[in-house]
C-alpha cells in the first residue's frame, strides 16, 4: 500500500495515524484539529467500516427507546436535576468521560459498551453521581 494522504487538511501526504481511529494524519496541527472532536476506534480496518463510523459520528443514532420496567425511565425533575449539578457538568468536560459516552451512544452493542466502561472508575464515579443526584 502506497503513502495516504492526510484526512484532515486533505493537502499532504500522512506520516501518522490517530491511535485511537487510525484516521492518517500529516502534523500536529492537524491531529489537534482532528481531536476536536471525539474519535472511536474502527472495528476492523475495512474502509466501509470506517466510513460507517464517521457517519454515525455525524448524526445520532435514532432506535427505538425499549424499556423494561417504565419507572426506570427519569422523570422531568431528574433530568433537571442532573443538568444543574456543577459537579456532573465538571465531570462531562473531561474528554476521555466524552469519548467514553460517544463509544456507548454510537454502539449498535449500548449494553454491552456499557459494562465495559463500568470497568472504568472516571466512568463509574460519574454514574455514582448521577444517581446520587437522581435519588438522594
Amino acid at each position: 500500500m502506497g503513502p495516504r494522504q492526510c484526512q484532515v487538511c486533505n493537502e499532504a501526504q500522512s506520516k501518522y495515524k490517530c491511535p485511537s481511529c487510525y484516521v492518517p494524519y500529516c502534523s500536529l496541527v492537524c491531529f489537534k484539529k482532528h481531536k476536536e472532536f471525539p474519535c472511536v476506534k474502527p472495528l476492523s480496518s475495512d474502509a466501509k467500516t470506517t466510513a460507517v463510523l464517521e457517519s454515525l459520528a455525524e448524526k445520532p443514532l435514532k432506535r427505538p427507546l425499549v424499556v423494561d420496567e417504565p419507572s426506570e425511565v427519569l422523570k422531568k425533575f431528574q433530568l433537571e436535576a442532573i443538568a444543574s449539578s456543577s459537579e456532573i457538568r465538571d465531570a462531562v468536560n473531561d474528554k476521555a468521560l466524552q469519548e467514553l459516552i460517544f463509544r456507548i451512544d454510537c454502539s449498535p452493542n449500548a449494553e454491552n459498551e456499557l459494562d465495559k466502561a463500568m470497568s472504568e472508575e472516571a466512568f463509574r464515579l460519574f454514574t455514582d453521581k448521577i444517581l446520587s443526584t437522581i435519588k438522594p
